[in-house]
């Protein structure tokens, strides 16, 4: 009988999954002058105009609006900007009490955030030590410490990449010759039915479907009333199932989520024992 932990890796989007709001609107966008609603149109407004993607487009305005303001664009700067993010209701106490639902079904669960946000506001947050890795956007720093190029740019369709990144354990985003090689299946740290994606919108639908229609399951979150969006996600077949954004023990989404986890728990064991009796058999 096997003895070590089979892995299950849950998957978040950042903002709207996890915070209430996109993470800019919290203390970036009051620091610089701008509302909401005039960022994202510009943002939109540029990245039309310039034939830009839409990630690069706001990342450029962060960067531009922070100059015209005289606020500084230093990486320790965006950092700080992430003790202001509010968060669902129980996400705080989520992780460890996910961990121990996992501990006793005999799995090891992993946490990542795979998001179009920035990271360094992400490194800021109260819960940020909760993931095994962040793939988010992320700016290059000079010898100043001050943002002078986009490092990492996660826009819908390259946040497809991270979920082969997890399932072969290429964590490093640099290395793609690992991650291009082929591993046999078996010999994949987390395999696709063992993973779990919560999103909110359409940028995640592609990870959405990839996870589902490789046996995983995707869950679309939505604040206090289903949305016309996750309606449409389910309708669709893109997703497994939504719920409402509550992390608390107990709450709709605490169920499915510990119930997939028992299911996905199960099945690997069958499959692992299955395995295991057919390389004796074979000896």
């Amino acid at each position: 009988m096997t003895t070590d932990k089979s892995k299950i890796a849950i998957m978040y989007d950042f903002d709207k999954t996890l915070c209430t709001k996109n993470m800019q609107e919290y203390a970036f966008l009051p620091k610089v002058g701008a509302t909401p609603k005039d960022f994202w149109e510009d943002a939109d407004r540029l990245a039309e105009e310039k034939k830009m993607d839409r990630v690069l487009a706001y990342m450029y305005l962060m960067l531009d609006k922070s100059r015209n303001a005289h606020k500084s664009i230093r990486r320790k700067d965006f950092v700080e900007l992430g003790k202001d993010l509010e968060f669902y209701p129980g996400v705080e106490a989520w992780f460890d009490h996910i961990n121990s639902v996992g501990n006793d079904l005999g799995v090891e669960v992993e946490h990542y955030i795979i998001s179009s946000g920035l990271r360094e506001i992400i490194e800021g947050s109260k819960i940020f030590g909760n993931f095994k890795e962040v793939f988010a956007c992320e700016f290059l720093y000079d010898e100043n410490d001050t943002a002078c190029w986009p490092k990492n740019a996660v826009n819908y369709t390259t946040k497809t990449q991270f979920l082969f990144r997890i399932n072969k354990g290429i964590l490093d985003i640099s290395n793609d010759d690992d991650l291009n090689r082929y591993i046999v299946e078996d010999e994949r740290p987390v395999p696709f039915r063992n993973m779990i994606y919560i999103g909110d919108g359409l940028t995640d639908v592609p990870c959405m479907r990839l996870v589902k229609l490789n046996g995983g399951f995707s869950i679309a979150v939505y604040k206090d009333d289903v949305t016309k969006n996750a309606k449409a996600l389910l309708n669709d077949d893109r997703v497994n199932y939504v719920s409402e954004a509550d992390y608390n023990v107990g709450s709709d989404l605490d169920i499915v989520v510990s119930s997939v986890i028992s299911k996905m728990a199960l099945a690997d064991m069958l499959i692992r024992e299955t395995r295991e009796q057919k390389r004796a058999l074979r000896d």
